[in-house]
């Protein structure tokens, strides 16, 4: 148990570490690049973001429904 606590310690520096040095990449990057980059990811985390939302619905759509699969359609 606690090695997996550690494991789970580590993965979250080095992600931490990762996010930071991209960050300090960026400050010397092309402006014309950094903007292209930044814009492409906020749109991914947007919509990626959106997605888990609309699984999450969609999924409590399917509990009231009992269970059936036909969360997303609207024809019976």
């Amino acid at each position: 148990m606690a090695k997996r606590g550690k494991n789970r310690m580590k993965r979250k520096a080095l992600a931490a570490l990762f996010v930071g040095g991209s960050v300090l990449q960026l400050g010397s990057c092309d402006p014309t690049v950094r903007s292209t980059l930044l814009t492409g990811l906020e749109a991914t985390a947007s919509t990626l973001t959106q997605t888990f939302i609309t699984a999450y619905f969609t999924g409590l759509q399917q509990d009231i429904n009992g269970g059936s699969s036909s969360g997303l359609t609207t024809t019976p």
